[in-house]
This record gives C-alpha cells, sequence and structure tokens, in this order.
C-alpha cells in the first residue's frame, strides 16, 4: 500500500500571502470606508467635527474583522498584525499626506501602532477560543 502524501506550502509562502492579503484588505476598506470622506463639519456653535463618523470607522474595524480572524484561525497572527497595520498605515498616510503642518506623521505612527495591537489582542483571542477546538 501506497500512503498518500500530503503536498503542504511552506509557511513562508503563507506568510506573505497572509501579509499581502491583509494589506491590500486594509487599504481597500480604507477606501471603501474613510477614503471618501474628506469635509469637516461645521456645528451652529462654531465648533467643527470629522471628517470621519462614528459609523465609517466601526465599519472599517468590522470589514477587518474578517481577514484577521481568518489569518488568526490559520495561525498566522504576526503576517496579519503587520500585514493590516501596513496597509492601513499606506492608506492613512496617502489620506492624510495633504496636512501642510506635517502632524499627520503621528496619525499615521498611532493608526500604524494601534492597528498593531489591535490585531494581536484580537489574533491572541481567536487562537486562544480555536486551540481548545481542535
Amino acid at each position: 500500500m501506497e500512503e498518500k502524501t500530503k503536498k503542504s506550502v511552506p509557511f513562508a509562502v503563507t506568510a506573505v500571502v497572509t501579509v499581502v492579503v491583509t494589506a491590500v484588505v486594509a487599504v481597500a476598506a480604507w477606501a471603501a470606508w474613510l477614503g471618501w470622506d474628506q469635509h469637516r463639519d461645521v456645528h451652529p456653535d462654531g465648533s467643527v467635527s470629522g471628517p470621519y463618523e462614528v459609523w465609517q470607522v466601526a465599519g472599517l474595524v468590522l470589514t477587518l474583522l474578517v481577514p484577521v480572524c481568518w489569518a488568526a484561525y490559520r495561525r498566522r497572527v504576526t503576517a496579519a498584525a503587520f500585514g493590516t497595520s501596513a496597509g492601513l498605515a499606506v492608506a492613512s498616510a496617502v489620506d492624510w499626506s495633504d496636512d501642510s503642518s506635517g502632524l499627520f506623521v503621528i496619525g499615521v505612527g498611532m493608526v500604524a501602532l494601534g492597528s498593531l495591537g489591535a490585531v494581536f489582542a484580537v489574533g491572541a483571542l481567536v487562537t486562544a477560543l480555536t486551540r481548545s477546538r481542535r
């Protein structure tokens, strides 16, 4: 009897694919949820808010949960974290680069670090939940 050998894709290849997929999804999600809204809202009392509304940011976060949970289920949390963070950093840098004060760089850094931490937290949760089921 011959044993069927299971061909597996090398870990490095799947990690690179995960980084690329999550980065592309992050850029596309940013464009879909936040990229079109560029105007600040001026309220009757003179205060200014925006340009993003809470529902837009919530939509972005919920959209990004899908690829992050997929990657965490496949044990690619680090790749998902770096891909998502890089995608959001690039998207925010392009979106905010017209700021003449230069302070957009601080915002981009905060987006990158915040998304990195959030993806690691979600990844740890998904990994813990799926580990007990496997």
